[in-house]
């Protein structure tokens, strides 16, 4: 047993307890597989990641990310969670941008006023969606398929299925049978109406997992990312924006989208909302 710094973060907020938790390790080099997966297994959050020393000759910190069941190669809010306690510990980067080591790949991190972006990863699968499979996700969240204005294969890992409803309205009104969704992850945008929604968000956004253990995400970095990639790239969004997620469960997520020299960067604000020590 030994102890770590330990550091839970509130990403896509900009006041604590608005966005999407992460726990993270400082520290991590000296523990197992095991003890990562078994302590992850224990915060319960959707995401904790451990830092440690890197391995690449370019990168300024490695990360290694997991949920409460399994390891992951790459996700958003982890990374720009992460990358916010490296900076807090004194991390100073090679470059002019934090290049972040992860199984995905490095991953660059930029600093943008009072946020962090990171670089959207190439989708890994895109284009249209099969008839069943629209059919099936009408099911699952109870829409007539008329309500479906566009959809896409919006997958830049975790397997997003990217679904535009009519109104922020209509989105916000769906009660997911997770059952019936299966094994597929939906990723839900409409547009917001900005006379009555009052806000200078231009899209609301929500996530479904399904199955037995089907959940909804409070702010999702990767599907932002991916959603980004399919609306600028097909023109149904401009090429910077602000989307919201998280309204139903009670956050304010706010997720920042820019579109520069052909790269999409994901952007938020991250709050520091417990720091402490941790024994694993």
């Amino acid at each position: 047993m030994a102890e770590f710094a330990f550091h839970q973060v509130d990403v896509f907020a900009t006041r604590p307890f608005g966005g999407n938790p992460l726990a993270v390790v400082t520290g991590a080099d000296g523990l197992t597989d095991a003890q990562m997966a078994a302590f992850a297994n224990w915060t319960n959050l959707s995401e904790t990641t451990f830092l440690l020393r890197p391995t690449h000759p370019d990168a300024d910190y490695r990360v290694r990310i997991f949920t409460p069941q399994q390891e992951l190669p790459f996700a958003g809010h982890p990374t720009l969670g992460t990358c916010h306690v490296w900076l807090q510990q004194g991390g100073v980067p090679r470059g002019r941008q934090v290049v972040q080591e992860c199984p995905a790949g490095l991953v660059p991190v930029r600093r943008q006023d009072a946020m962090l972006a990171f670089a959207a990863p190439p989708l890994r699968r895109a284009g249209a969606v099969e008839a069943d499979v629209l059919a099936a996700i009408a099911r699952g969240l109870h829409l007539p398929p008329d309500s479906i204005r566009a959809s896409n294969w919006a997958d830049n890992g975790p397997g997003w299925v990217a679904v535009m409803l009519r109104s922020r309205a209509e989105l916000l009104s769906v009660r997911p049978d997770y059952a019936a969704l299966g094994d597929l992850k939906v990723g839900l945008v409409a547009p917001f109406d900005t006379a009555p929604d009052r806000d200078d968000a231009l899209f609301e956004v929500r996530a479904f997992t399904g199955g037995p253990d089907g959940v909804e995400d409070p702010v999702t970095g990767s599907l932002n990312a991916s959603l980004a990639m399919w609306m600028i790239g097909a023109g149904l969004a401009p090429p910077s924006y602000v989307a919201r997620q998280g309204t139903v469960l009670g956050r304010r997520g706010r997720i920042a989208i820019t579109s520069d020299a052909g790269e999409i960067w994901v952007g938020g604000t991250v709050v520091t909302a417990i720091e402490g020590r941790v024994t694993i």
